[in-house]
């Protein structure tokens, strides 16, 4: 463990030189390969001409804005952006009932992670899972409709930014903590910090049914921050890994305080044990939710010794081996799932952390890889013959090696500071082997200038030839947090919204649109159809909305309209209000009247050649 000490000195050296050079870069790309057939050749690699679709849909997480950026590979084009943990002017996320109740009273999110759904280890393009950082949210998004379906507050925990990484049929998604904090986030001065703050791990499910997310219970680790999460694959399916810094329990100029010892660890946890002490009933109620104390309900949990820092931990495709990167060591890691279940079954253990105990690094690790020059690893992906990627944030690069051997294949730069990576199927038990994406942290001089905060970039490889090589690039703002690929045709989106005849609130004929008073609140069943809105046809003026100042009021708007992309939108102006309403779909929003006069309304999707036309007029009538 003690050699890790000098590999952080050389890499402290290496983050100063990296300043140096990041305060100089020229523009223009950095690979060596520049003439114009190169580039001629790479265009056609990337060419997705019209008529024709892209290959991979590309879920790219937007960080702080709160949203999930979705793009096409090969050709790198943003085609979809799904609002999630902030609202959306462009779509109405946020004004209609559910969307508004789904987000309460949080104004934004920073969304990290994304991650499918799975089915025997395979993404199976039904659902994708998102955290928010910033609120300690989870979300899942029906990947049916690109739309955010349901959005929980994680009790206990403080900032989710490990990942959604799910088990391989979708039984969990589990979520650790980034901040420590104490069990239901209740005061205590940080100088009591190891007595009363905790990392808690929460193990959430999700059902398809009713597409709700739930808590299943939750496990309150030592006070350390967590970082990447992943499940195991098949023999070690029943088993997940995360990774920890900060296991000095710092708590202030964690740069210096938080890397001082030679080593942090991996969780390595066995979920279908910890199911079963639940079902036993050994846990504690917490703040209402089920709590598993390690130190109190032994057994299921182990701590692997890693290099200082790591942020990735990254499971094989064949389920074998997890690979560690500890980012004050040039190095990553091999770890053995076969040794680290016969050291538990010898209880081989070198001594115990918080109740917790810790494995012999000698005795899980398979071997130690360090490729020449190659500093900062952080995160690996795998391709279909195995062979890992895993991208250099120090050495602004991304390095094909073989766990097998430990073998260095080829290295390719990128512009600059890669985080995450992100290959086709990736993270699933059969990768494909095509491309893998760079996200990049920083992309100075790559774009048209947009002032001081220049665009974040991912990066295309083409994995297909004896060499990497970069084929496109793609600007993104603010910069990705991870992102997953997935075949095209394995999304399989419906065209319009099924007729829902059980919905009280839809309304599928005109002769069926009114407008419903009941004292003070008053209910419109209205429909949106090309080149008008009907609110109530036996009106004089069916297109006309008339309340009295501080009523209640609730439009209930289905769009008729059973043609896929008529998407009508739904606005009153001067009232700050705004929905969509896609094909066959019935949308609410409910708002109070609290401004008296006159206000056009209006479609605000375009829709038809008359969608100029498409208008009306909301008159309140002042209550005076």
């Amino acid at each position: 463990m003690k050699k890790w000490i000098p590999a952080v000195t050389g890499l402290i050296a290496g983050f100063m030189a990296a300043m140096v050079f990041f305060a100089d870069f020229s523009p223009g790309p950095r690979s060596e390969a520049t003439n114009d057939s190169n580039n001629n050749s790479n265009a056609e690699k990337v060419y997705v001409p019209f008529g024709k679709k892209d290959e991979y849909y590309l879920f790219a997480s937007g960080g702080h804005s709160g949203q999930m950026f979705i793009y096409g590979v090969p050709s790198m084009r943003h085609i979809r952006t799904i609002p999630v943990f902030s609202k959306d002017s462009a779509t109405g996320y946020g004004w209609d009932t559910h969307t508004k109740e789904m987000l309460g009273d949080y104004t934004w999110g920073d969304l990290h992670h994304p991650a499918f759904s799975e089915t025997k280890g395979e993404y199976d393009g039904k659902y994708m899972f998102a955290t928010d950082v910033g609120n300690s949210r989870a979300a899942a998004m029906n990947l049916e409709t690109f739309t955010t379906k349901d959005i929980i507050d994680v009790p206990n925990t403080s900032g989710p930014h490990c990942a959604a990484f799910v088990t391989e049929n979708t039984e969990y998604m589990f979520l650790p903590t980034r901040f420590a904090v104490p069990i239901g986030r209740e005061y205590a001065p940080l100088d009591e910090y190891s007595e009363k703050y905790r990392g808690v791990m929460s193990a959430v499910t999700f059902d398809q049914s009713s597409e709700k997310l739930n808590i299943a219970y939750q496990v309150a680790l030592p006070p350390w921050s967590y970082d990447l999460s992943d499940a195991g694959k098949k023999g070690s399916a029943d088993w997940a890994v995360l990774t920890t810094y900060n296991t000095e329990e710092a708590t202030t100029n964690l740069e210096i305080n938080a890397s001082q010892a030679d080593r942090d660890y991996i969780v390595l946890f066995n979920w279908k044990e910890l199911e079963q002490k639940v079902k036993d009933g050994q846990y504690d109620e917490v703040t209402g939710q089920k709590m598993i104390f390690p130190e109190k309900h032994k057994g299921g949990i182990y701590l692997v010794p890693v290099a200082k820092s790591p942020h990735g931990v990254d499971v094989t495709p064949d389920g074998k081996y997890f690979i560690a990167s500890g980012k004050l060591a040039p190095a990553m890691t091999v770890f053995s799932f076969e040794k680290a279940f016969a050291a538990i079954e010898k209880g081989d253990f070198a001594e115990e952390r918080n109740g917790i105990p810790v494995l012999k690094y000698e005795s899980v690790m398979e071997r130690e890889v360090n490729p020449e020059n190659a500093l900062g690893p952080l995160h690996t992906q795998f391709d279909d013959k195995g062979l890992a990627y895993t991208t250099m944030f120090i050495s602004s690069e991304i390095v094909k090696w073989d766990p097998a051997t430990g073998e260095t294949l080829d290295r390719v730069p990128v512009q600059y500071s890669p985080g995450h990576a992100a290959a086709a199927e990736g993270d699933s038990v059969s990768p494909d082997g095509k491309y893998i994406v760079a996200l990049n942290k920083i992309a100075k001089d790559s774009y048209l200038s947009v002032g001081p905060s220049h665009p974040e970039s991912m990066q295309l490889i083409d994995l297909r030839g004896k060499k990497m090589e970069v084929i496109q690039s793609a600007p993104v703002n603010p910069e990705p947090h991870y992102a997953q690929m997935i075949k095209a045709d394995k999304i399989k989106t419906i065209s319009v919204y099924p007729k829902d005849e059980k919905n009280k609130d839809a309304v599928y004929k005109q002769e069926d649109t009114k407008i419903v008073r009941n004292g003070n609140e008053v209910h419109v069943y209205g429909i949106a159809m090309r080149s008008k809105f009907i609110f109530d046809a036996k009106a004089e003026r069916p297109d006309e909305i008339a309340v009295n100042e501080g009523d209640k009021v609730l439009i209930h708007l289905t769009n008729i309209d059973f043609d896929q992309d008529i998407t009508h939108g739904f606005a009153i102006n001067g009232y700050d209000l705004n929905i969509e309403v896609q094909p066959g779909q019935t949308n609410t929003i409910e708002f109070t009247a609290n401004k008296a006069g006159t206000f056009p309304l209006y479609c605000t999707n375009f829709c038809s050649a008359l969608h100029q036309e498409m208008t009306g007029y909301f008159l309140v009538k002042p209550k005076n």
